[in-house]
């Protein structure tokens, strides 16, 4: 008798999708499968979108998301689930609802903000973020144009990094990292859930094509924590992937190319 095939660590991400492929729902998946998780999605917005930016986006109804996520946890079960694009405040009150009643681990990316400037959430719902989303977060992972919007503060060094990272627990994330890719010099991010402090840092590549890494960096999160690794372990091994994903991104179509999911596949 052939032995019976262990399952992958099983991950979720109800987040929006990406035409293109170099963000979203796409990008959340093709980390699950390089990092060895069987990804399941519930889709909550579908946008146009390529290199050049947002054309438009259109989001599913609240039953059609809690639909989605009812059908992959009551039949398959999730180790980890991750947010991304969850464009109104219907919605991140519903997702927020459903993640309270899942007993495992939650990476919430607070998308607001497209690569190219573009709104990917409605103002009216930054305060569902703040009271209903982040208290269910066990890591959350703004960048710092995320953080302005939801803290007001303006992130320009490494002291307002962690100045960002203390507004943004008060909100009630188990643990956060605040990405400052936006800063000049290395890429250096930190981690924190209040009491103790990891400065992750990166050498900056010389790659416009950046497309997609705040939604590999939470994906790849996820994956750790499915595995069972504890926060500090699982982000760092998702800097480390995505620092390789961000140094193999190529050129797509006229503007801002995608990340390299598949990277450490083609260098071995």
């Amino acid at each position: 008798m052939t032995a019976p095939l262990a399952v992958p660590p099983r991950v979720l991400t109800v987040a929006g999708s990406d035409s293109g492929g170099g963000a979203g729902i796409q990008a959340d998946l093709k980390t699950m499968l390089a990092l060895g998780t069987h990804g399941m999605s519930v889709l909550t917005a579908v946008t146009a979108q390529n290199s050049l930016g947002v054309q438009g986006a259109w989001e599913l109804p609240a039953e059609a998301v809690r639909a989605q996520y009812r059908s992959v946890v009551d039949d398959i079960g999730v180790q980890a689930v991750k947010t991304g694009m969850l464009a109104s405040a219907v919605l991140v009150d519903t997702v927020a609802g459903l993640l309270a009643e899942t007993d495992a681990p939650v990476v919430v990316d607070p998308v607001g903000i497209s690569k190219h400037g573009d709104a990917l959430l409605a103002a009216e719902a930054l305060d569902s973020v703040r009271e209903r989303l982040l208290p269910v977060a066990t890591v959350a992972t703004p960048n710092l144009d995320e953080v302005t919007q939801l803290t007001g503060l303006t992130v320009t060094d490494e002291p307002g990094m962690r100045r960002a990272a203390a507004a943004m627990l008060s909100y009630g994330p188990r643990w956060v990292v605040v990405k400052g890719g936006h800063l000049p010099g290395e890429a250096v991010d930190l981690l924190t859930d209040g009491s103790e402090e990891h400065w992750l840092r990166a050498p900056r590549h010389d790659n416009r094509h950046t497309h997609g890494t705040g939604c590999t960096l939470a994906s790849a999160i996820a994956c750790g924590l499915a595995r069972g690794q504890d926060v500090p372990t699982a982000v760092r091994a998702a800097k480390d992937y995505v620092t390789g994903a961000i140094a193999a991104g190529f050129a797509l179509g006229g503007g801002i190319g995608p990340v390299d999911h598949g990277w450490a596949s083609r260098t071995r």
